[in-house]
């Protein structure tokens, strides 16, 4: 699957338009959703999600594979056409921890991954750790030097399983800490093409210096910030004269450009950014916020059918779960405790994916779908709280079933990746 990639690239090389989207979810509903759909599938975790001692998803590398192989299994989605990579792997979980110690960890990570059948890795390493001097960046040759050094594990890892060539690797971190940004910020800076020309230099000397030539020869995208971001109730969109800078630069490199915190652009910009070559675009609350809207729009809808001893309460339940256990959301969302109740529920941050594999959330989910489950939804409730889901419904596209009206949310938001992704001619950079 690594030749997918490579395909990719020399796509953009050869003045073509071409991308993929990078799902970052462990959510089953959304791995299901998108499993059913046409074409490959690049699936990654974040460090904070999976890695060797469980992660928030309670997964290790090895876990997650298998996670995706079971529910590929169930969908009928062929393994051949799954693509699995590693989002921000390094010492990020650890970096309150002594630097020796968080990059040992990092490695360990980074190995756990390569054993488990990660062929797309993204090293990070752009963090201050214990020891690092915190009145100051941390300093281009020292990201270098330690994104070299978690490059030669996965290549050890990799030569103990199977050929170092099936690696491919993303180098860079011009962007938000993995889980999303904790700010709420209107405006974020773009990547200074002579930043982005520094870190590759110092990264290429670092990658010789370890001995890790053919390595660097892997390397196909650098993570860069293209001024693309969201936050509560906000979305910057990618405003292409701002990285016009990058685009022309990207064409003087060998590699292509990868994109974070994508989620909520429009249409048009993902394009904007596939043309402009930011040809791995990283998609994840976006996804389960879609899940998230359609569920609270089936629990009101529940509300108008079934009886108050008999309904789910789910929106309660999981608020109620989200309040007992804030760790997850409470750097994230600020104002009065009326906003933050607010923010809790319909954040673009979504916050709430955290939450629902907690025990009570996901009873009351399963009695959710339970409640709505053994009859059609009546129209005018389909009218009033699903009124996309009920013209498709009506034009005969869509089954008047709970499952694929969840799965359809979904699926939306995937297509519209899948569309800007397609390959086309080049358009003009601005």
């Amino acid at each position: 699957m690594s030749g997918l990639l490579d395909e990719i690239l020399r796509a953009h090389k050869h003045g073509e338009q071409r991308g993929i989207p990078s799902i970052c979810s462990a959510h089953p509903w959304v791995l299901r959703s998108a499993m059913r759909l046409e074409g490959t599938l690049l699936i990654e975790s974040t460090c904070n999600q999976v890695n060797q001692f469980g992660g928030y998803t309670g997964m290790t590398p090895h876990d997650f594979a298998s996670y995706l192989h079971g529910l590929a299994a169930e969908n009928g989605f062929p393994l051949e056409r799954l693509l699995l990579g590693g989002d921000h792997l390094g010492p990020s979980v650890w970096q309150a921890e002594p630097a020796e110690r968080a990059l040992q960890k990092a490695q360990d990570l980074i190995q756990a991954c390569v054993r488990a059948g990660y062929t797309k890795i993204h090293l990070d390493a752009s963090m201050r750790l214990g020891g690092d001097d915190l009145t100051r960046p941390l300093g281009i040759d020292t990201v270098a030097s330690r994104t070299a050094r978690m490059a030669r594990a996965a290549e050890r890892a990799c030569a103990d399983h199977r050929t170092g060539s099936e690696l491919r690797y993303v180098i860079g971190s011009e962007v938000p800490p993995p889980g999303g940004s904790t700010g709420e910020e209107n405006t974020v800076s773009v990547t200074r093409v002579e930043d982005a020309r520094l870190m590759l230099e110092a990264t290429r000397a670092a990658f010789g210096a370890q001995g890790l030539e053919s390595a660097w020869e892997r390397v196909i995208a650098l993570v860069v910030q293209p001024g693309v971001e969201f936050g509560t109730d906000y979305v910057i969109p990618y405003q292409p004269e701002l990285a016009s800078g990058l685009a022309r630069f990207a064409e003087s490199t060998p590699f292509v450009y990868e994109a974070h915190s994508t989620d909520y652009q429009t249409a048009g910009s993902l394009q904007e950014l596939v043309r402009d070559h930011f040809a791995i675009l990283k998609v994840g609350p976006a996804l389960t916020f879609a899940f998230r809207e359609a569920v609270f729009a089936l629990a009101m809808l529940e509300s108008e059918l079934v009886l108050p001893q008999r309904r789910s309460h789910l929106i309660e339940r999981l608020d109620g779960a989200m309040q007992r256990q804030p760790a997850y959301w409470i750097s994230h969302y600020r104002g009065t405790e009326q906003e933050k109740a607010l923010a809790r529920k319909y954040s673009l941050s979504d916050r709430v994916r955290y939450y629902w594999a907690q025990p009570e959330v996901q009873a009351a989910l399963d009695t959710l779908l339970r409640n709505l489950g053994s009859n059609p939804i009546p129209f005018s409730l389909l009218s009033q709280y699903l009124p996309r889901h009920y013209d498709l419904i009506r034009e005969g596209r869509l089954a008047n079933s709970v499952p694929e009206i969840l799965v359809e949310s979904i699926q939306a938001v995937l297509r519209v990746y899948t569309r800007a992704c397609q390959p086309s001619p080049t358009l003009a950079v601005p």
